[in-house]
């Protein structure tokens, strides 16, 4: 299993060299009395998140107490910080500058040119978007493509890691001119976050989403790519009007058969290998969208169904062989439990087969 992300950051040798770099510019800077105050009781069962937040804590105790002061000396290492470790810094403007937003907010921005302040920024933005916005326009002109991208990540309503925006859950308009200005971007990195911004907002408003598609669809291959990554999510839904813009066909024509399972039963940790016979019963080739899910026994008896995509391609008329394995392995995401799952076939939207599996312990 590899090693967690909490075992990996937030050693004594990066923040030796957090430390070490504050200490350059601000000689001040009492390192022995930050490790104290680090390597308290609870550090080893801090998860990722808290101990940044802890990090953040401790460097607020041996820093200058003006505001002002302490900023402009982390702004002055941000250049020489990488990894988690960077986090501190847009996560100390997070925690202690909610009351000076005239430096927090240009702090916000500096920092994402070395790191991100997608989670920094969210407390600014949940408490005056009006204020905040302005900002994340502006940095969606910048050259940095680190600031581009903050500019739409940090607005994305549901921001996984991050509180949620309930007011851009509600009404995303506010974002729409960011995504607008940056669904072209050169940078694949700001691409990526526009398309989840996009896939966000699909969430509470499938129709509008849809509506900025059709009229980004078609424009050219960058757009095209984002509309069908910010689209994935009423894709695996299903959505009729989604499945028309990529050219997927009426699924009335196209049936499953011969639905196989290699075994009844499968114990917990082993991978299940199942087949079935797609027929296009048409003249014409077919674009499908084909997919299977799983519904997942959960330990209160109920089910929770996930679909997982198989391949999106074009079938000419006649019978097609499918073989598809699948992993009930346990993860630290999925936790797999023992009785009946339903394992079904899904075509452009449509279910046309399932079929059962019982897992053991």
């Amino acid at each position: 299993m590899p090693e967690q992300l909490k075992h990996i950051f937030f050693k004594r040798e990066s923040l030796e060299n957090l430390t070490t770099n504050i200490k350059n510019v601000y000689p001040q800077f009492d390192k022995e009395k930050f490790f104290n105050l680090v390597s308290d009781d609870e550090w080893e069962a801090r998860e990722l998140k808290e101990k940044m937040y802890h990090t953040t804590r401790c460097l607020h105790a041996t820093l200058p107490e003006s505001y002002a002061e302490a900023l402009s000396i982390l702004e002055r290492v941000a250049p020489r910080i990488e990894g988690f470790e960077a986090l501190c810094l847009p996560d100390f403007v997070e925690q202690f500058g909610q009351d000076d937003w005239d430096l927090s907010l240009p702090a916000l921005g500096y920092f994402s040119r070395y790191s991100t302040s997608e989670f920094a920024i969210r407390p600014f933005l949940a408490q005056d978007p009006e204020r905040v916005m302005p900002f994340m326009l502006q940095w969606a002109d910048d050259e940095n493509e680190n600031l581009r991208r903050f500019a739409s990540e940090g607005c994305r309503p549901r921001l996984p890691w991050a509180m949620a925006l309930p007011a851009f859950k509600k009404d995303p308009s506010p974002i729409l001119p960011v995504i607008e200005k940056l669904k072209n971007d050169d940078s694949e990195y700001v691409r990526k976050s526009v398309a989840n911004n996009l896939n966000d907002i699909s969430k509470d408003h499938p129709n509008l989403v849809l509506e900025i598609s059709e009229r980004w669809y078609g424009e050219n291959d960058n757009t095209d790519w984002v509309v069908k990554h910010g689209c994935r999510t009423l894709l695996k839904a299903g959505n009729p009007r989604a499945l028309l813009l990529f050219g997927f066909c009426d699924p009335v024509n196209i049936h499953i058969d011969n639905l196989q399972l290699g075994v009844e039963k499968l114990a917990i940790g082993e991978v299940l290998q199942f087949s079935f016979i797609l027929k296009n019963d048409t003249v014409e080739h077919a674009k499908v969208r084909l997919e299977y899910t799983v519904d997942f026994q959960k330990a209160s008896g109920k089910r929770s169904k996930k679909v997982f995509q198989i391949s999106e391609r074009v079938y000419p008329p006649g019978r097609h062989t499918i073989t598809k394995k699948h992993s009930f392995k346990n993860m630290s995401t999925r936790k797999h439990h023992p009785g009946q799952h339903l394992i079904g076939i899904v075509v452009n939207g449509e279910e046309k087969g399932r079929v059962s599996l019982v897992l053991t312990g």
